[in-house]
């Protein structure tokens, strides 16, 4: 069943609720990360990244933060969704809303994320160039992709 969620921005008060959804996502595709790597990042998630970005959240209807997406400077640096509430459009609404609205149009994924690259490519986004570490500087090669120009005339035009 495809949900339909209003867009939130989430506040600081959010922010645990955020990293749970984060890690949850986190432990459900990215396999290939070491538990010790998984802490750190949730650490940083929740005492740096999150403040970095301009954020937007779905939630359900107890107000649990079903998932969410964080833009900065015209890249989605975050899009995460809560392992239950995937497979309902949740990603494809807040990817949309990032575009739409925050002018989003580029994004970095994990080359050892076959999920989230399946996603973003039926989404309309193509790789554009790739690194051989992430943002940190370790050994998970990050694919950088672009929405494909024709795409966005077809969606504003």
């Amino acid at each position: 069943m495809r949900q339909h969620s209003v867009i939130h921005t989430p506040k600081q008060s959010d922010y645990q609720e955020l990293t749970r959804v984060w890690e949850a996502s986190v432990r459900a595709t990215h396999d290939f990360l070491p538990e010790s790597y998984i802490l750190l990042l949730k650490d940083l998630v929740l005492t740096r990244y999150l403040d970095a970005v301009m954020l937007v959240c779905t939630k359900d209807s107890g107000q649990r933060i079903t998932g969410f997406a964080g833009v900065a400077a015209g890249k989605i640096e975050m899009l995460f969704i809560d392992p239950r509430h995937r497979g309902h459009g949740l990603g494809k609404q807040l990817l949309r809303y990032a575009m739409e609205h925050l002018n989003a149009d580029e994004l970095d994924v994990n080359e050892q994320n076959p999920q989230a690259l399946g996603f973003y490519f039926k989404q309309g986004f193509e790789v554009i160039g790739r690194s051989e570490v992430d943002g940190m500087g370790q050994p998970y090669p990050l694919l950088h992709m672009r929405m494909r120009q024709n795409q966005q005339r077809s969606q504003h035009g």
